[in-house]
């Protein structure tokens, strides 16, 4: 039986197969049918009017994650559809006018769909009644209306219009949806009149995603109508100054992202109130201060902690070990000194294998909200979708001190290490290779010194591996791991053996007779030093001696004495 037959079939799922080719045309025939799903297959070829033409009670339309191309006319009525997913389609240039007659329409996703137009008035017009709205991802142009008064009718509407060529203020017709992504595109001028907007008014925003953008001016101080905010980026903006201290009203807050956008002064002691934070990153500021103890004390469940690129001073407080859940912590291009503390054995996400641990806050369109950027394997890329999985250290370019602490090793799983850049002494902790699950490790300019641990060759997901400026000696441990990375990775040292051209017995040879050499004026130093002591202890008794135990003797060395003295004040005299 042809599909075209079933005609009173009123629901049609053919998502998440391998169906392929162009979508039949006898679709049309199946006049009872009210839901469609045939997303996330492999059809390809011209969607038409045809395909629709007697489908009048088709509600819900869902069809995304094909290559298909919708070509109808200008003036093409659809049925009086609900719920519209034609993601990943080939819908533009132009805006569709055949959304305009759907009057009961509450979701709308025609995202990376190839539009380049600007958006109709009377669109906007529209849009309050949607409970989800997608056009991110298009080439769409235009500054938004913001006279227009959009009182949104559903209780929790999505917004997403990302990733678009919008310029001009903030919308402030959106001020007042569930969760709204306004990032990646041209959106200019100051945040006051957006965030201020009636604050006498609770907002009931949650998610609110303004990042990458050209937003200027201070971070308006006036978070306390925005208290149902959950998530909050506004990375990659030329804001400046302050953080405000009205953050610290979002006691709902898991995840902030104000990373480069030119933040001075230090970080407002209010945020310590954002007891639920699971992600922070403040990256690539001018941030200023000593890190705040209270992070480690406030912050139970964080997972994220990135402050890279700032001026914070002092030391790593010891109160950040009981950040139990911390995934990744980034301190890398900072001024910290002082040592790394010692109970680093107490991050115990790092060294558990739990990816339940990291809960990531995902936005209206279901993409990764939290995506961050990380320096591994000596190179910078952003993780998004695989982040609850990655165990990361950064502690680079800082001015620390004092050695690696052996409680290090006990991070399991740790799968990036880099303390590279600071004045590290002592040696590689034997138990380097407890980290079995390690793939980046940079050490390099420091002050290490001693052997490379034998252990290290045990690390076989190793794929980074940066030694090179230290002050290690001996030869590199065999095994095919260590042997695989290059010369660059141990230069600087005194090392020898492959991969490097260093033959070892020579290397060995020279150390020896060094250490032969040290021992033997070492020797002649000691000897030099008895030789003194024994030369007084003999001097001393060979002349008090005899005054002490021979009376006569004393009474003829004293009375000499006194004549010497005699003789030698008449003369001055």
């Amino acid at each position: 039986m042809a599909l075209g037959e079933l005609v009173s079939l009123r629901s049609l799922d053919l998502s998440d197969n391998k169906f392929n080719g162009t979508l039949p045309k006898s679709l049309g025939e199946l006049t009872k049918l009210e839901e469609m799903d045939i997303s996330h297959n492999s059809f390809q070829g011209e969607v038409s009017e045809v395909h629709f033409a007697n489908l009048k009670n088709l509600r819900n339309f869902s069809a995304a994650g094909n290559q298909l191309n919708l070509r109808v006319s200008p003036d093409w009525i659809p049925p009086q559809l609900v719920f519209i997913d034609l993601r990943s389609w080939n819908v533009g240039p132009q805006f569709p006018k055949w959304v305009r007659p759907l009057e009961h329409l509450s979701y709308l996703d025609i995202s990376n769909s190839s539009i380049s137009s600007t958006i109709p008035i009377w669109f906007w017009s529209m849009s309050f009644r949607m409970e989800y709205l997608n056009l991110s991802h298009n080439q769409i142009q235009g500054v938004i209306p913001s006279k227009l008064k959009l009182d949104f009718t559903a209780s929790y509407p999505l917004v997403d219009l990302s990733s678009n060529h919008f310029k001009g203020p903030l919308p402030s017709i959106f001020s007042n949806v569930g969760a709204l992504d306004l990032s990646n595109n041209s959106f200019s001028g100051s945040m006051l009149t957006f965030l201020c907007h009636k604050t006498d008014e609770l907002k009931n925003m949650q998610v609110l995603n303004l990042g990458e953008n050209l937003l200027s001016g201070e971070i308006p101080d006036c978070w306390s109508s925005w208290q149902y905010l959950v998530a909050i980026k506004l990375s990659n903006n030329k804001l400046g100054g302050n953080m405000p201290d009205s953050i610290g009203a979002l006691s709902l807050l898991e995840s902030l992202h104000i990373r480069n956008s030119s933040l001075s002064g230090k970080l407002p002691i209010s945020l310590k109130n954002c007891t639920k934070l699971i992600t922070l990153d403040v990256a690539e500021n001018e941030l200023v201060g000593s890190m705040p103890a209270w992070i480690g004390k406030r912050f139970s469940s964080m997972v994220v902690l990135n402050m890279r690129a700032n001026k914070f001073h002092g030391r790593i407080p010891r109160e950040l070990c009981n950040l139990a859940s911390l995934q990744i912590l980034d301190l890398a291009h900072n001024r910290l000194s002082w040592s790394i503390p010692t109970c680093f054995n107490k991050l115990s996400a790092m060294a558990t294998r739990n990816d339940s641990l990291g809960k990531i806050y995902l936005d209206s369109a279901s993409s990764t909200f939290d995506n961050v950027l990380l320096v591994m394997k000596g190179k910078v890329a952003e993780y998004s979708t695989i982040l609850k999985f990655v165990r990361s250290i950064d502690l680079s370019s800082n001015a620390l001190c004092g050695e690696i602490p052996e409680e290090v090793t006990r991070l399991s799983e740790l799968q990036s290490l880099n303390l590279s850049q600071n004045s590290l002494t002592g040696r590689i902790p034997e138990g380097i290779g407890s980290l079995r699950y390690l793939e980046s490790m940079d050490f390099s300019v420091n002050q290490l010194s001693g052997e490379i641990p034998q252990s290290m060759s045990d690390l076989t997901f190793l794929s980074h591996l940066n030694l090179s400026d230290n002050r290690l000696r001996g030869r590199i441990p065999s095994g095919t791991q260590l042997q695989s990375f290059g010369p660059s990775s141990f230069s600087g040292n005194e090392l020898c053996g492959p991969p490097l051209s260093k033959n070892c017995s020579v290397d060995n040879k020279f150390h020896v007779e060094h250490e032969r050499e040290e021992d033997g004026n070492g020797l002649e130093g000691r000897w030099f030093y008895v030789s003194m002591v024994l030369g007084f202890i003999v001097g001393f008794w060979g002349v008090v001696g005899p005054l002490m135990f021979n009376r006569r003797w004393r009474y003829v060395y004293y009375h000499f004495l006194d004549r010497l003295r005699d003789q030698i004040w008449w003369r001055f005299m």
